[in-house]
């Protein structure tokens, strides 16, 4: 499965994204043709994972795909917990500072092939990105492939009661990076809307951000809460594949 048009490439060839991780600061923004901005918190994602974070990751279930995991922090410290975890991301300077971190990282589209592809318990859309490629409903789908059925999502909502499109670009309010690409800002209540086919698993705010949980729909018996017994696993390299269990684990 493809990228929709030029939202990857938008992402993995922006100078100024690569530029601002590889410093470990911003400033970064989303811009609208209109000149409308959107900070970016660089630093907090070039940090280590704060406690908001780690509530989050104590709600995750199993094996867990971190989708657009920037700089790492969330693979990082899953990986330090001895839990299962690969985060993605179309940022070759994403994936080098998430390895560096101690995390597990592809540079890889969501929309393109993943390993354990409907075999992960727990995928998170973290730091707005419910927004990724500009429709969110083509984004639950793919989700919802790569979940186990039954499987857990986890987004990041943004704190207004927003459902919009932008057509943006990213830059640091000097340059901008290639053309616009689509993306979309989410607020709770809209991302329920377009979660029409999963059910709902919680939502709650901590530290002035807002989350919410979703579960893919099955028709074996799962918990309705985000906060389930974690199981765990070590994984030792980049590469994932599925074990004859279906389980997405680490080649050794």
């Amino acid at each position: 499965m493809s990228a929709p048009p030029a939202t990857a490439p938008a992402w993995s060839d922006a100078g100024p994204y690569d530029a601002a991780l590889r410093a470990g600061r911003g400033p970064l923004f989303l811009r609208r043709p209109d000149g409308w901005l959107l900070p970016l918190e660089v630093e907090r994602w070039c940090a280590r994972a704060d406690a908001v974070d780690r509530d989050v990751l104590d709600r995750c279930e199993g094996a867990v795909l971190d989708v657009g995991c920037g700089p790492g922090r969330l693979v990082a410290e899953l990986a330090a917990r001895g839990r299962t975890a690969l985060g993605i991301d179309v940022s070759g300077a994403a994936v080098e500072h998430s390895v560096r971190l101690g995390g597990r990282a592809l540079r890889r589209s969501v929309f393109a092939p993943l390993p354990g592809e409907g075999r992960w318990d727990t995928v998170l859309l973290m730091d707005g990105n419910i927004g990724i490629g500009g429709d969110p409903c083509a984004l639950l789908q793919r989700v919802a492939e790569l979940l186990r059925p039954g499987g857990l999502l986890i987004a990041e909502t943004a704190p207004a009661d927003v459902d919009e499109r932008l057509d943006v670009h990213i830059t640091d309010a000097r340059t901008a990076s290639g053309t616009p690409f689509p993306w979309a800002r989410l607020g709770t209540r809209a991302l329920l809307r377009h979660a029409r086919d999963w059910e709902r698993a919680g939502q709650w705010t901590a530290g002035g951000r807002r989350f919410a949980a979703l579960r893919s729909r099955s028709s074996r018996t799962t918990s309705s809460s985000a906060e389930p017994p974690k199981r765990t696993a070590v994984i030792s390299s980049q590469r994932v594949r599925n074990t004859p269990g279906g389980r997405p684990v680490a080649d050794r």
